[in-house]
């Protein structure tokens, strides 16, 4: 007698105990804050037991100052959640969202995924990682791992999902791993990692263009540490270790470009351009995509922070100082003439070089050895922060807007088109149930499917020509 699938129910029974069930729609069952790992500071993560959901889900220490930091911080924060459908059922597909946040800010209880779950009757696992100099900081002095713990901490919790998955209903050989912005360019990374392997089967990629942005290299990420260390007046990392996460935290400072994963080592031997390029990495179906208008929340948040708006007499300065000698150029293909405001041919400019350049770079390296299923989310009548005021101009389909497409997100409002979001994520939960996304590969065509809500909003878009991809190339 296999008394495997009787241990599994009943450590599914025990796990319910202290659980936030009783907050989730009745079609679905979330456990909330499950341990996956413990970990001293700037330790390794180690596994734990398969222990009771706890209820509580604090995020990782990080600055609260932007709307997608909770207020709940903890430095015991490895914790994870899984929502499952009510029904019974097992062999489920199982998607593990890593979050975004510039791997500065973020927890997995911002995303409550009960759509992905009920309409794609698949298992979805939210988790939280260390950020910041908690999770990246690399001085040579904790060791040659320290500055990628974060990305062993999401190690950690994939080992989790393949060793006690199945007691949930979900597939331990069917894992889909999801990001957004630093979770996509943490899926990057777990392509990468030979520590990553057979970890997971299928992989998303959103906003993130792995070629060109979002790693380090070591030398850079040490001159980073010493500078910390500087800054808290220590003279070693024992000093480091006193100091308290708020001091850390503060001492590292707000912002989208301090920390990132360090290449070079056992957990990233070789950056995401070097692998992909090569051939040497965990090969297995990609969904690949980003936002048509990254770049507007950027003008948006100036906005927001009291600045007035960019005008047209500002906006040859604007493009000086944001692309130097080559601005006459910029100017060229992105006049005012083109735009209702300058903040929206800035952003478009900018969308254009930081994301659809390195997104497509990106694609067309994996596409030569792995499937690879491209899109763009180019929705114009996007969710906002509640309680913010509107920027002056629309914003369209910003940097992380595609998200409440996909879940309940707790810093966003709802996506009202039901239409798309239904599309959204039945595309999804298809591609992590099949591996295929329901669209043509990219390959040698480069198809990519252009996601917005009405008659027509699914359609090919000329992505390549809509982002003047050949101008950039040819700066």
């Amino acid at each position: 007698m296999n008394i495997k699938p009787l241990l599994l129910a009943a450590v599914a029974g025990l796990l319910t105990i202290g659980s936030a069930a009783e907050a989730a729609p009745a079609e679905t069952r979330t456990y909330t804050g499950i341990r996956y790992a413990t970990a001293e500071r700037w330790g390794p993560p180690k596994p734990v037991p398969l222990a009771p959901a706890t209820g509580d889900m604090p995020a990782c220490p990080q600055p609260t100052d932007i709307p997608i930091a909770p207020a709940d911080q903890d430095e015991d924060c490895l914790r994870l959640n899984v929502t499952t459908p009510a029904a019974p059922g097992g062999g489920r597909p199982v998607i593990v969202y890593i979050h975004g946040g510039s791997f500065n800010y973020g927890s997995g209880s911002n995303y409550t995924p009960d759509a992905l779950v009920t309409r794609g009757d698949a298992v979805v696992v939210t988790i939280n990682y260390r950020l910041g100099a908690l999770g990246f900081l690399a001085h040579p002095d904790l060791g040659p791992d320290a500055g990628n713990l974060g990305l062993a901490d999401q190690q950690a919790a994939l080992r989790w999902v393949r060793d006690n998955i199945a007691a949930f209903g979900g597939n331990p050989r069917n894992v889909t791993i999801m990001g957004q912005s630093a979770g996509g360019y943490s899926v990057c990374a777990h392509l990468v990692s030979p520590a990553s392997a057979r970890l997971f089967q299928r992989a998303i990629v959103q906003s993130a263009g792995c070629t060109e942005h979002g790693f380090r290299q070591r030398d850079e990420a040490e001159r980073q540490a010493r500078d910390l260390v500087e800054a808290l007046e220590c003279a070693d990392v024992d000093c480091l270790r006193r100091k308290t996460p708020e001091e850390l935290v503060a001492a590292s400072g707000a912002g989208h470009d301090g920390y990132r994963p360090v290449v070079g080592g056992r957990l990233l031997p070789m950056s995401p351009a070097e692998a992909f390029a090569s051939g040497r990495f965990n090969r297995v179906p990609v969904l690949y995509g980003g936002n048509h208008d990254e770049e507007t929340g950027q003008f948006a948040g100036r906005e927001l922070a009291g600045l007035p708006p960019i005008t047209a007499a500002d906006y040859p300065a604007a493009l000086a100082e944001t692309f130097g000698t080559d601005a006459d150029a910029v100017l060229a293909r992105y006049p005012l003439s083109a735009y209702d405001s300058p903040s929206e041919a800035l952003a478009a400019a900018l969308t254009d070089r930081n994301w659809a350049r390195p997104i497509d770079g990106t694609r067309r390296l994996l596409s030569r050895h792995v499937p690879v299923y491209a899109y763009e989310f180019a929705e114009r009548n996007t969710p906002w922060f509640p309680g913010f005021p509107q920027a002056s101009f629309p914003v369209g389909a910003s940097h992380m807007l595609e998200l409440p497409y996909l879940f309940s997100v707790r810093y966003l409002t709802a996506a009202e088109q039901g239409d798309l979001r239904n599309t959204m994520i039945d595309r999804w939960t298809r591609f992590a149930s099949t591996g295929d996304a329901g669209w043509p590969r990219f390959g040698a065509g480069q198809y990519v499917l252009s996601l917005a809500s009405g008659p027509n909003g699914v359609h090919r878009t000329d992505y390549a020509a809509d982002h003047k991809l050949a101008f950039w190339r040819g700066l």
